[in-house]
This record gives structure tokens, sequence and C-alpha cells, in this order.
């Protein structure tokens, strides 16, 4: 299954949040991976999610500003220390480029990189 990032840049106000998580449950989609960033009055969301382009639809629909949908690798670490830099060296050694990277429940790495598909083979995601 292709697994994609959805890049949603809300106003920084209260309660954004609590819309989007509400605006995906009531449309029955699974929130899998979440970070949030605010800064000069915008916040910076990227979010994992079960049907990203349903998603993205639901969301444009609520009025929240979805910017990008893209393809990422997700791959299962083990829960233990040196997992995420062993994970991330065998990209680094294959020439893979990480542009961005989270941990998703069940330590699961997202990875949004310059060559997804290579990203996809070498961690098995």
């Amino acid at each position: 299954m292709v697994r994609k990032d959805l890049v949603i840049i809300p106003d920084d106000e209260p309660g954004v949040l609590a819309r989007l998580g509400e605006t995906l449950g009531t449309a029955d989609i699974n929130i899998e991976a979440i970070s949030a960033f605010t800064g000069r009055g915008k916040g910076l969301v990227h979010v994992l999610v079960d049907r990203a382009d349903d998603a993205v639809q639901v969301l444009r629909e609520a009025g929240f500003e979805v910017k990008a949908s893209r393809d990422v690798a997700v791959a299962a670490l083990p829960d233990a220390p040196g997992q995420l830099g062993d994970a991330c060296r065998r990209l680094a050694d294959a020439g893979v480029n990480i542009e961005q990277a989270y941990i998703a429940a069940g330590s699961h790495l997202v990875v949004v990189s310059d060559d997804v598909e290579r990203a996809r083979q070498i961690l098995g995601g």
C-alpha cells in the first residue's frame, strides 16, 4: 500500500488540532502519526492516515489548507536503542537523502525522501 504524508498549514490558534482530529474521526479516517509545530502565526502539521485521498477531500471541505500529499516509506523499527540510527545509516550509505522523518505509533519510522521507492526497498517498508 502506498502511504502518504499530508502537509497542512493551519492558522496558529486554540482548537485547530482538536478540529482536525474531529474532522478525520467523523469521517472514520484513522490518524497513524502526527507531528505539529507553530511559528509566525501559522502551524505546520504532518499527518499520516489510513486513507490519504479521502482525508485530503474531507480536510479541504472542512476548511483546512492541505498543501501537499507526499509518498512516504514506512518501516517497523524494533523498540530498542540504536534502531533509528541504524535505519537512517542504511539510507545514507545508499545515497538516499531524508527530507523528513518522524516516528509513528508502534515504533514505525515514517520517511519522506528524495527517492521513496529506494527508501522502501532499503527499510523493507
